[in-house]
């Protein structure tokens, strides 16, 4: 069944069954809302006071968000509307809205956030410095999330901030840096270093991600990447970016699904350009392709590129404008050609055309980890929408 639900100021006219009055919403949002119908299997939204860029899970049906651009940041754990999780009878659900499950605020921006796996605590950067902050996210007995500690970076001020990436482990650790030569494991109780990452380069990092228990890969902005054990001290595993017609560019990279290490990774450009390489060859190219994407509008700090976690040969790019893009990698080959995508969520862009307000930009999205056609994405105008796609053949998903 389909069901959509709104909750924002220009959607306030939506009720129970969807209507929708013509003298309230122009000509685009209405062709999308029709469009919609056959195209989405669900689709809620949620509007916040101040937009993020960070989306993250903290359980199968919670996610984490922060503001980065306001003088008083909130960080929010909500719950998913548990009308998308309704196996049958959808329209009986009376819980069709996100829920404020916890919350706190934070002196500065969060431009990076990771749930470590198993806890209930997060890890920040400000997008400024190297340091990270540490949070308990609440429980059933308190629903205030509240810092709780600091770890410092190997490096002093910076302009894209440290990534950070964190696995289950006893006790918790936190791997994190902003650049390549900065990258340190780090135990959450202590605050000590563990494990540094040695290379001679200092390149800024775009990503980095567990593949396994122990290996990791860090993507740099250049294209370049390492890949590691925290095990050993010994020299990463290097391969240089790949060759681009375009000059100068900057990438973004994900490593694929939970068996990352004997599978694929994937680098997008500014130019639009992706490249599908094995894990154990990096320097190869299994497939590449031309995105169909507003590389004019690219605003660097949003783009993201993800695998998806149980679809075989499937990616979704965002950041480039106010669409999230689903492109099949399986039709992709060795020559560079143009791609288009297999699905688009243009909701946040016609939202905003539709209100008469500026162009909106996406600034995050993620999959969801169980359910294949499940995402979330937000944007510059606070929105955050959850949306459960339909295959292209038109069958919805199960």
């Amino acid at each position: 069944m389909y069901s959509l639900s709104y909750k924002s100021d220009q959607f306030d006219q939506c009720g129970e069954n969807i209507k929708m009055e013509q003298s309230e919403c122009d000509d685009i949002l209405d062709d999308w809302f029709i469009e919609s119908l056959k195209t989405y299997k669900d689709l809620h939204v949620y509007q916040l006071e101040h937009p993020t860029q960070v989306i993250e899970w903290t359980s199968g049906r919670t996610i984490c968000v922060a503001g980065y651009n306001s003088s008083k940041i909130e960080i929010l754990e909500l719950r998913l509307p548990l009308k998308l999780f309704a196996d049958e009878n959808k329209g009986l659900c009376p819980e069709r809205d996100f829920k404020v499950v916890h919350g706190g605020f934070t002196e500065g921006p969060i431009r990076c956030l990771r749930h470590i796996p198993g806890t209930r605590c997060a890890v920040t950067n400000d997008g400024q410095s190297s340091d990270l902050q540490v949070w308990d996210l609440g429980g059933d007995d308190s629903d205030v999330i509240r810092r709780t500690g600091s770890i410092r970076g190997r490096t002093g001020p910076s302009e894209t901030g440290s990534r950070i990436a964190a696995r289950v482990s006893s006790p918790p650790e936190v791997l994190h840096g902003a650049l390549s030569s900065s990258v340190q494991l780090t135990q959450l109780e202590s605050g000590n270093s563990i494990y540094k990452l040695e290379t001679e380069s200092a390149d800024v990092l775009s990503s980095l991600q567990f593949l396994n228990d122990t290996e990791f890969l860090a993507g740099c902005r250049n294209g370049s990447i390492y890949i590691a054990d925290t095990r050993t001290p010994a020299v990463p595993q290097a391969s240089p970016a790949p060759a681009s017609s375009a000059g100068p560019v900057l990438w973004w990279t994900d490593a694929s699904g939970p068996r990352a290490s004997s599978g694929s990774v994937v680098r997008v450009s500014s130019s639009g350009q992706a490249v599908v390489s094995d894990l154990r060859n990096l320097d190869g190219a299994v497939c590449r392709a031309q995105l169909d994407v507003q590389t004019g509008h690219c605003k660097l700090d949003n783009v993201r590129v993800s695998w998806s976690p149980t679809l075989d040969d499937c990616i979704s790019v965002s950041g480039f404008d106010g669409v999230v893009q689903i492109y099949s990698t399986a039709l992709w080959s060795t020559e560079l050609q143009k791609a288009q995508p297999m699905f688009q969520h243009r909701g946040h862009a016609v939202s905003s055309q539709a209100d008469g307000g500026a162009p909106v930009s996406v600034t995050s999205h993620v999959w969801h980890a169980e359910r294949p056609h499940t995402l979330l994405s937000a944007a510059s105008d606070g929105s955050v929408h959850v949306w459960d796609w339909v295959d292209p053949d038109g069958s919805p998903a199960e």
